[in-house]
């Protein structure tokens, strides 16, 4: 027997995270009664997600997306601007991690719930990227304080690399490297400090860049980049 959560992660249908949003919403039926939080399956039990029978390990699927301001990282259709719709993929993929709707860049949306968890949980010290343009110029005071930890959301954030971009003259760019990602964290640290972030863009994650895939669109990744991914996470911590 396994937890239901883990079961829809492992048959591709979300992480285990985005599982227990559906549980509770009651959108999974187990043997036609609703499920609950927790609850084991075993062989022969009949699971449905959204009114579709899940009966089949999907082959893996990665692919990464170019992600405009303006599109919400939820698989809710009744949202508007959600990123299922931009996305438009033909197979079931979720993304991993969220960029708010404000912000823009590299995203990962794969049909491998485990591999979300492997590369989202901070002790696992998987690298994003991002590009941040503020409002004013910035310090070497700012930079410090920036990478040496930021008190946010009643925790401080972890240590991470900050470094001008060189070739905005005016020094109010600059790049940053998380290992985790709390909710609105670039904002949030930028604002403690005195800054207004004016634009946000991911430009990396893991060993994957921006750089070559174009405004809205998304590319799969080939087999061999996903072998190369798997591999890079197969020792990662897989709970939740």
């Amino acid at each position: 027997m396994v937890r239901i959560n883990k079961w829809l992660s492992e048959m591709g249908v979300c992480s285990r995270k985005q599982a227990d949003c559906l549980i509770m919403s009651g959108q999974v039926l187990v043997n036609q009664q609703p499920a609950s939080l927790g609850m084991k399956i075993q062989a022969g039990d009949q699971v449905m997600v959204k009114g579709e029978m899940i009966e089949t390990i999907p082959a893996p699927i990665f692919l990464l997306y170019h992600k405009p301001v303006g599109v919400v990282c939820t698989h809710d259709l009744s949202v508007k601007n959600n990123i299922e719709q931009a996305v438009q993929f033909p197979q079931r993929v979720f993304a991993v991690g969220r960029l708010d709707k404000a912000s823009e860049g590299l995203m990962l949306l794969t049909n491998q719930g485990d591999s979300v968890n492997k590369i989202m949980r901070a002790e696992n010290h998987h690298q994003k990227v991002y590009r941040v343009w503020v409002d004013k110029s910035i310090t070497d005071d700012f930079l410090i304080k920036m990478a040496n930890g930021v008190p946010i959301l009643n925790t401080v954030t972890l240590p991470c690399q900050v470094d001008f971009v060189d070739e905005y003259q005016d020094k109010t760019v600059f790049e940053i490297s998380l290992r985790q990602g709390l909710n609105l964290q670039i904002r949030r640290m930028c604002k403690a400090l005195g800054y207004r972030v004016l634009r946000l863009q991911r430009i990396k994650i893991m060993q994957f860049e921006l750089l070559g895939l174009p405004l809205g669109e998304n590319r799969v990744l080939d087999d061999e980049q996903i072998k190369l991914l798997q591999d890079s996470i197969e020792n990662s911590i897989n709970e939740v």
